[in-house]
């Protein structure tokens, strides 16, 4: 965190210098105009000039606009005044309008417009008037300068800065071409300017010390550090946090030692150092002896902490020191569900004295992460009667809980409770809508939830095209991504597995082979291990066994190892289609990466006794025995009032196993009744099929 705020710290140094720059103008006296003659210098008029400047300073644009067209005489300091208000209040097209009307410009009239058209972006602009401009000033070369530095174009800035006149640049000017050219990485060459410079300030000796941190030249940023004459506060920092950067906490902390007068940044900057080199124990003890205590440094420090898994330690802290906040007890929450200590999490969600949205944000989505989205629901439900207002966050939270239990009611009721609050149009919402419906097999309130949406992105595409994926309604999900390219809206990753799961579902496997090749070829993505189990899978169930194994043999050459799920729909292809030979190998290579999974055991046994190797078979049993595996129970659940009820196979200790089971041999009856005793031995055998398919997945 320490690295990455100073380095964005030390990119702004020319833009600081700019800044400075653009003060200098506006310091000066409003009330001289060095080219306007003394005769139309009014006395009544400086006063004017003076609540014209006022109003801009205060945003009173209005008020300023009215007061100048009442004059009935002006000078250029009034024109002047006005321009510069225009580009305080960032209406640059009115500066430059008025501008052009100003009927007599001296070169501060040129200077504001050159520095306002930088900050506002329109560098051709800046430099079309600067080309104009009969006589310049120092201020005028360095606003010029500032600009390209400010944009990145160090090259321009050079052959700027070599066309300023010698006795024109000023230190400014030098700090500025040093700079760019140490953000370029142009090290050498800004050290042979620098030894060009006649005078030097503090800022000068800064960059250097700083860029020469920042490229990875310590030792060059010491020897410029122990060359200045007179080091600051800022210096000693510069130079503490240089070795930082490179790694070297030692020689920070020999220098935070030395070092004369340390102020808050000093200790803020090498504590958090200590924590970024994970020497979270010494930062705790450091800030105990800080001076100021302030509590971003300490949240830093318990972030530390929890970056290395010691939450109880920082919740102990965070209990025994009184420098915590919000952000302190927040952290040390997430800190919690992380490793998925649920229980100490709610305990301490209940001791937080004052809970925020992004409290109560982490509390509902820690929870549904690890599997407790009826607590995660409970504790919204909560929030709505005492806490405050629920934001975006919290909603695509427990609709995502819905999505994962799944509860379609509950979801419908969180749907009507967005439309109540007024977050229906936001796109974050709508497309964690869009997944509840889909994960809850509801596609047409999906699909219509996704139709009103005013501008789907690409995780809006995603959602509805793999839930009509999931669900088995491949033309559809088809269809939707041609819609999606019709919208000129770029495919990723999961697109493709949506889509190519699609294919596999609706069995269209030449568009499962074109699409395969669209996302490879066309859209110059890297096909994943879950691309090639869709595409094997859909070759495997139509027996094309052998080119599955080449796009196999392909995946491994791309440099991906072959995943449990790519020999697993290898294998339960070789299954279906009776080829052995395969089947042999990818049931090997499965119970190498998985000796575990019973479902192995069970098909490659299967597929031995179907062609009457009875002793493979056997063989097969005894190794599944004797490496202690057991078949795994089948398992299903049902929601009743918002409630999931779990049953497993051979388990009858739920309260309403018998009830359920009354029930389901009614059900079963009035099947057989109603079916054929063809159809159900077809029946029986395609649900076999499929569970030991579902236990080998």
């Amino acid at each position: 965190m320490l690295s990455i705020c100073h380095h964005s710290r030390l990119l702004k140094l020319s833009h600081i210098l700019f800044l400075t720059l653009t003060k200098s103008l506006s310091t000066l006296n409003p009330n001289v105009s060095p080219l306007l003659p003394t005769s139309q210098t009014l006395p009544y008029l400086k006063p004017l000039n003076f609540k014209i400047s006022n109003y801009m300073r205060n945003g009173l644009v209005k008020e300023a606009q009215n007061l100048f067209d009442e004059m009935p005489q002006r000078n250029t300091v009034t024109w002047n005044a006005m321009i510069r208000g225009y580009f305080q209040n960032g209406q640059s097209r009115n500066a430059f309008n008025l501008f052009n009307l100003t009927p007599e410009r001296d070169i501060y009239s040129y200077n504001i417009v050159v520095s306002g058209l930088v900050q506002c972006g329109d560098l051709d602009g800046a430099r079309e008037v600067f080309d104009g401009m009969l006589l310049r000033d120092n201020v005028s070369w360095n606003s010029i300068l500032a600009g390209y530095v400010h944009d990145g174009l160090v090259d321009e800035a050079v052959r700027i800065f070599n066309g300023i006149p010698m006795e024109m640049r000023n230190v400014i000017s030098w700090n500025l071409v040093i700079g760019a050219l140490l953000n370029s990485r142009q090290a050498d060459l800004a050290k042979e300017y620098f030894r060009g410079m006649n005078a030097r300030d503090s800022v000068s000796w800064m960059i250097m010390v700083s860029g020469f941190a920042r490229v990875g030249r310590i030792t060059e940023a010491r020897e410029f550090f122990e060359e200045i004459p007179v080091k600051d506060d800022r210096v000693w920092n510069a130079m503490m946090i240089g070795y930082i950067q490179n790694q070297q906490v030692e020689m920070a902390e020999d220098l935070f030692q030395r070092m004369p007068n340390r102020d808050l940044n000093s200790w803020k900057y090498f504590i958090n150092g200590l924590v970024s080199c994970g020497r979270v124990g010494d930062a705790v003890q450091f800030f105990m002896e800080m001076p100021q205590k302030c509590k971003n440094t300490w949240n830093t420090v318990l972030l530390g902490l929890l970056r290395i898994g010691h939450v109880k330690a920082a919740h102990l802290l965070l209990e025994k020191l009184p420098y915590h906040d919000v952000v302190s007890w927040t952290n040390v929450l997430v800190g919690y569900f992380e490793i998925g200590e649920v229980s100490n999490a709610i305990r301490l969600f209940e001791l937080i004295p004052d809970t925020d949205t992004t409290v109560w944000n982490v509390a509902i989505c820690g929870l549904g992460e690890n599997d407790h989205g009826e607590q995660g629901l409970r504790y919204f439900v909560r929030m709505k009667d005492i806490g405050p207002l629920p934001d975006k966050a919290t909603i695509t939270s427990v609709l995502t809980i819905c999505s994962d239990l799944p509860a379609p009611n509950l979801g419908e009721q969180i749907h009507a409770e967005v439309i109540k609050i007024g977050l229906d149009n936001i796109t974050a919402v709508s497309n964690a809508m869009v997944t509840m419906y889909a994960r809850c097999g509801n596609m047409p309130s999906a699909l219509l939830e996704f139709s009103t949406m005013p501008s789907p992105n690409i995780i809006s595409w995603n959602s509805i095209i793999c839930g009509f994926a999931h669900h088995g309604f491949g033309k559809q999900a088809i269809e939707m991504f041609e819609q999606m390219r019709l919208a000129d809206v770029k495919p990723n990753h999961i697109t493709f597995m949506g889509v190519l799961s699609a294919c596999g579902h609706a069995g269209l496997v030449d568009q499962g082979r074109y699409y395969f090749d669209y996302m490879r070829n066309n859209c110059r993505l890297q096909p994943t291990d879950g691309h090639y189990t869709c595409l094997i899978d859909l070759l495997g169930r139509f027996g094309l066994i052998d080119e599955a194994m080449t796009f196999l043999h392909q995946m491994r050459a791309d440099g991906i190892e072959v995943p449990a799920s790519v020999w697993g729909a290898l294998l339960g292809a070789c299954r279906i289609h009776k080829n052995i030979a395969v089947g042999e190998i990818a049931g090997e290579k499965l119970l190498e990466i998985e000796p575990s999974r019973s479902g192995i055991y069970l098909i490659l046994a299967e597929m031995y006794s179907s062609i009457g190797r009875r002793e493979d078979a056997k063989r097969i049993s005894n190794r599944m025995k004797d490496n202690g595996v057991k078949k795994q129970p089948g398992c299903s659940w049902i929601e009743v009032n918002n409630s999931g009820h779990v049953f497993l196979s051979g388990d009858n200790s739920h309260r309403e196993s018998n009830r359920t089971c009354c029930m389901l041999d009614l059900l079963h009856r009035d099947m057989e009744v109603m079916t054929p005793k063809s159809n159900t031995t077809f029946v029986e055998q395609h649900q076999g099929s499929e569970s030991s398919e579902q236990q080998l997945k």
